[in-house]
């Protein structure tokens, strides 16, 4: 007797397209690639700059100092569109050159906001991320925790967040029309009626910005990971860091960022991932849904598995934590994700410099995981002791 097909909660009686597609060609599940043959083939796949990576007409706003922490109002243009906004931040004493952090916003289907998320700035936290940023980490802007450490930090917009987001009135009617029914079911009543409709018809309009990407040969990846690129290339220049010092970090889609700018830049000493890893197979019967486009890069699932991106800078040092109770995976994906980093690490002969911890609980970056993830970047990038 032959074992029953797989099933795939959300394709139910297509679910023979997943054996479909395999049989065309070979999918995500190969055995663990070289780390030099994924960062390649990563590259090429996310293959996409505008005016050489490097941020144009760069301006400073308000400067301030508060609890221990000494920052500035950064912005700039990356060559199209709205210019991005975003926020310095370094320890108020000393001037010597530092190690340096991108840290990267989540996508919480919460776009109106995106630096602000992670980092306080001259009037700290927005009252409508109050409630968000209590649930996903743990009421503090982790981006100031990382200055007040020793860190000089980059916290920026994503193109389709905050300053980078698109204006509500040029989306299209129905789009509009059902912004406040696809808001109520984000859960985000906190915000204000205001914000979840924008944040509902965002949600929608993603699609229709996934597939001008598309059809001008790119993807939302590629054109994200461009813009952290950008930002990137910013820190590295300025005379309070140490370019070869420079990490990233990030929850969630901030995770995902995490992973595409590592596999896109030669210029990151070290990265942590939060809550944004699985395999592909992981996904595939009830976890594509909840996902942003940002997980599915046009033609990525024929070069390589998600863990081949973190994995493809190798033995340059990961950390990733996983969540045991995280409803966006699977905890055999996560498993499996975990022991395809450690295997890809072996062959770098660097199993040291691959950390995987995971924890109990739902999808977050709390305190704990913060210090724990704080406490790794200090030893990787020998920044001041906490």
């Amino acid at each position: 007797m032959t074992d029953p097909a797989p099933r795939y909660a959300h394709l139910g009686p297509f679910g023979g397209l997943v054996a479909a597609a395999r049989a065309v060609r070979p999918l995500f599940g190969q055995p663990p690639v070289a780390a030099a043959e994924s960062r390649q083939r990563a590259k090429e796949s996310l293959r996409f700059s505008v005016a050489g990576e490097q941020p144009q007409e760069i301006r400073i706003g308000r400067t301030w100092t508060a609890e221990g922490v000494r920052g500035e109002e950064i912005s700039w243009s990356v060559g199209f569109g709205p210019r991005t906004e975003g926020l310095i931040l370094r320890p108020a004493e000393g001037g010597a050159r530092l190690p340096g952090v991108v840290a990267l916003h989540d996508h919480g289907h919460f776009k109106f906001f995106g630096k602000e998320k992670i980092a306080d700035g001259p009037d700290g936290c927005p009252a409508p991320l109050t409630a968000f940023r209590q649930t996903y980490y743990g009421g503090r802007a982790y981006a100031n925790r990382l200055a007040s450490a020793g860190f000089v930090v980059l916290a920026h917009d994503a193109f389709l967040w905050g300053s980078r987001k698109f204006p509500l009135e040029i989306m299209p009617d129905r789009e509009r029309a059902l912004a406040e029914a696809v808001g109520a079911t984000l859960e985000q009543g906190d915000a204000g009626p205001e914000i979840v409709r924008y944040n509902g018809a965002a949600l929608l309009h993603e699609h229709l910005v996934s597939k001008y990407c598309t059809v001008l040969g790119t993807s939302l990846a590629a054109v994200i990971a461009h813009d952290d690129r950008v930002a990137l290339n910013l820190l590295r220049m300025r005379t309070d860091v140490e370019p070869a010092r420079i990490a990233c970090v990030g929850l969630s889609g901030g995770g995902l960022r995490a992973a595409l700018l590592r596999a896109t830049s030669d210029e990151l000493a070290a990265c942590v991932i939060v809550g944004m890893m699985s395999t592909y197979e992981g996904l595939l019967s009830e976890c594509i849904a909840p996902h942003t486009w940002m997980l599915f890069p046009n033609g990525w699932s024929e070069a390589g598995d998600w863990p081949d991106l973190a994995a493809s800078a190798a033995p340059s040092p990961l950390l990733v934590q996983f969540l045991l109770d995280d409803e966006l995976f699977t905890v055999d994906g996560m498993r499996n994700a975990d022991s395809y980093l450690a295997e890809v690490y072996a062959r770098a002969e660097a199993p040291e410099a691959y950390t995987g911890e995971f924890y109990p609980g739902p999808h977050r970056f709390d305190v704990a995981m913060q210090e724990a993830a704080l406490a790794w970047l200090q030893s990787r990038l020998s920044a001041r002791p906490l």
